[in-house]
């Protein structure tokens, strides 16, 4: 059967067939595994790899992995050190400051463990999002040749040089106008707009006057949308405000090929887009997540949430005690208000081929639902 004819500039910029790029989403490589990335890029859009957390060494794995599953263009998105705290390079220096520094912020972590009957089991893994991690997963996404690079927080002006000798795209990910006029400045060739209705890290702009307001400011640098579209609606919308595509994370987590559990897919099919609200509990940032009972404990001790990496790495050793004893209703279950519109798991093409044709349907009943005159 012949594909929908559905194209648009980032079909030329990235060489897909499709205006569709997977959000790269971290979860402890959960969230955007190689076989959901190699799906959305076999079937036209662009896969991109989360790389939040992942050593150096598991980045290259799951590159070469992608690689392994398709011969379609694809990308890496890592986490660039931005606003971080003055702490400890490592998990470990940082739980030490921990016990230091906010001995009442540890205890009623450990009052949680207690509260849910976990049994502690800190993350095993060193990592913290520093200088020295950033560019050491840099260079391994340099090494191999990855297409496409997006900077999911921080300033990605340090690969912009780097990345055009070797001629890869680099995507900025802003959530206000300023955000995305720093990009500009820092050359990159892309720049992904995230309404605060999107999931996980996000601001305090809404995505329809963000994507309105940029798509005038930052030209000739494209615009690419994203925050709570979840349809081909919401894909037709970004369109006409001038975006040249959309950046989806939320409708990609209930694929076959995510890999979250069944049981937090099936929560996020379940839930309504009032479910989903932002907190800084879980990593001392502005991020919106499914509303569950240690978000609401955290707002009701009346303790501030710790810049990161300090409240990051408190609530990641905790969030490993949930894991290791299946209790998913505990998780950290980030996604946008856009997951208020799904409504089964299924495969990631079948999720694009609906995309695709719910974008060319309403971009064809427009003119008949509303009567203008030039």
């Amino acid at each position: 059967m012949t594909r929908p004819v559905l194209r648009s500039e980032l079909c030329d910029l990235l060489k897909i067939e499709y205006p569709i790029m997977l959000a790269g989403m971290g979860v402890w490589g959960m969230g955007t595994p190689p076989e959901l990335v190699a799906a959305v890029s076999d079937a036209g859009g662009c896969g991109v790899l989360g790389g939040s957390a992942l050593s150096p060494e598991e980045v290259r794995r799951r590159i070469q992995r992608v690689r392994q599953l398709t011969d379609k263009p694809f990308g890496v998105d890592l986490l660039l050190p931005a606003s971080l705290a003055a702490a400890s390079t490592t998990r470990t220096g940082v739980r030490e400051e921990l016990r230091n520094n906010h001995p009442e912020h540890v205890a009623f972590m450990h009052s949680l463990l207690e509260r849910f009957e976990l049994t502690p089991s800190p993350v095993e893994n060193d990592i913290v999002n520093s200088d020295k991690y950033a560019e050491a997963q840099i260079e391994v996404v340099l090494e191999e040749k990855v297409p496409i690079f997006a900077a999911g927080l921080g300033d990605p002006a340090r690969i912009v040089p780097r990345a055009r000798d070797q001629g890869m795209v680099v995507i900025g990910l802003a959530g206000t106008v300023r955000n995305a006029e720093r990009h500009k400045e820092a050359g990159v060739d892309l720049i992904v707009c995230q309404g605060t209705e999107g999931g996980g890290h996000t601001g305090r702009v809404s995505t329809l006057p963000l994507v309105a307001e940029a798509v005038t400011s930052v030209a000739p640098v494209p615009i690419v949308a994203a925050g709570g579209i979840s349809d081909g609606r919401g894909i037709a919308a970004a369109l006409t405000l001038g975006a040249i595509g959309v950046w989806m994370g939320s409708a990609f987590l209930v694929a076959e090929e995510c890999g979250l559990p069944d049981v937090v897919k099936d929560e996020l099919v379940e839930g309504k887009a009032s479910d989903f609200r932002i907190s800084e509990s879980w990593t001392g940032k502005s991020l919106r997540a499914k509303h569950n009972v240690v978000s609401d404990a955290w707002a009701q001790s009346g303790l501030p949430s710790l810049p990161t990496p300090y409240q990051r790495v408190l609530m990641e050793d905790f969030l490993s005690a949930a894991q290791k004893a299946g209790r998913w209703d505990l998780y950290m279950n980030a996604a946008g208000q856009g997951t208020g519109m799904l409504k089964q798991r299924r495969p990631a093409a079948d999720i694009m081929a609906d995309l695709v044709s719910g974008t060319v349907q309403a971009l064809t009943d427009t003119p008949n639902r509303v009567e203008f005159a030039q």
